[in-house]
């Protein structure tokens, strides 16, 4: 296996399976898929692929609650390592609940890191939520009022929109770009503590480093060497991606769910899912003061002692409960 498609399978946040054994659990996930959706439809968005962005990927799917109130924004990123994955994603019942509850729900598409840096990739996020913003009188939003959710890459970019400084650009001649990226509360499912990955041996252990070669990491943040990657440019990127080192006082609360099953780092979805990421998060909230809810399954104890889900989480914060 090359150093490269070693990097490339750390950043997938995909199990290392046997390719006979992966082939079955993906027919065996797809038949589950298709089983729930049957019983269990999508309701059709007021507006599907609705451009956000220059990119053909900036799109997104939109549904509005029949409300005479501006109504507060849930944004749902989907997982796929930022190499796969689709808006399709969003959860049915989720979309559902929301809209019965007043609340407005967008699912969104983002381009990979394979034609983007990280960085790049979590701005089209950003700009999502920007975007609707933008559009918060005509879509009827109230734009004080959005939380974000996801699982996987969606769960750490959501962490991302949660604990970075804003990126309003009052001056920006686009104004999209004028408008606030900050949210009121996010969700994170299997999230990652950091996007810069050179934290994630002192984060996870040093078995972390059988699965990845630094002399591949500058291709995530677009640089062409390791000594880049430790220069000034790369250290400014780095930073503008570790959701860990963003974390300051005033920042959003956020519900973190993560599952022990992957605590033992036995192969490259153990090294993405660990439940250690979460738990750094929660450490570093606990420590500036952001509130921080986790909850660990997979037959660990339940650190949150939980009586709610994700969706109560954000509906309170969106004012909804």
């Amino acid at each position: 296996m090359t150093g490269a498609f070693r990097f490339a399978c750390v950043l997938c946040l995909a199990p290392l399976l046997s390719a006979q054994t992966a082939s079955d659990r993906k027919t065996v996930r797809e038949q589950r898929r298709a089983s729930v959706a049957a019983d269990n439809p999508k309701p059709k968005p007021d507006y599907a692929d609705l451009s956000y962005g220059p990119d053909p990927h900036n799109v997104l799917d939109l549904w509005l609650p029949k409300s005479s109130a501006p109504a507060p924004l849930l944004v749902f990123i989907h997982g796929g390592g930022f190499v796969g994955g689709d808006k399709n994603a969003a959860n049915p019942a989720n979309i559902r609940r929301c809209l019965e509850t007043g609340v407005a729900y967008a699912a969104i598409n983002y381009r990979f890191r394979t034609q983007v840096p990280i960085q790049t990739v979590l701005r089209d996020c950003a700009r999502a939520v920007q975007f609707l913003r933008w559009k918060a009188k005509e879509f009827n939003l109230d734009k004080t009022r959005v939380a974000s959710m996801g699982g996987s890459a969606g769960a750490g970019t959501s962490l991302w929109l949660a604990f970075h400084d804003d990126l309003a650009d009052p001056a920006n001649p686009d104004p999209v770009l004028r408008e606030s990226t900050r949210i009121v509360a996010a969700a994170a499912t299997a999230t990652q503590a950091t996007y810069d990955i050179l934290q994630w041996p002192d984060l996870l252990g040093d078995s972390v480093k059988r699965f990845y070669n630094e002399a591949d990491s500058p291709k995530f943040y677009g640089l062409e060497s390791v000594e880049q990657l430790h220069g000034p440019e790369g250290k400014k990127i780095r930073a503008d991606v570790d959701m860990l080192g963003l974390i300051t006082k005033g920042d959003p609360p956020v519900y973190l769910i993560s599952t022990s099953d992957h605590d033992k780092l036995q192969n490259l979805g153990d090294v993405n899912h660990t439940s250690l990421h979460a738990k750094a998060v929660k450490k570093r909230c606990d420590e500036v003061g952001v509130k921080a809810v986790l909850r660990i399954t997979g037959g660990a104890q339940d650190a949150g002692a939980l009586t709610s889900g994700p969706i109560d989480f954000l509906l309170e914060y969106l004012g909804k409960r």
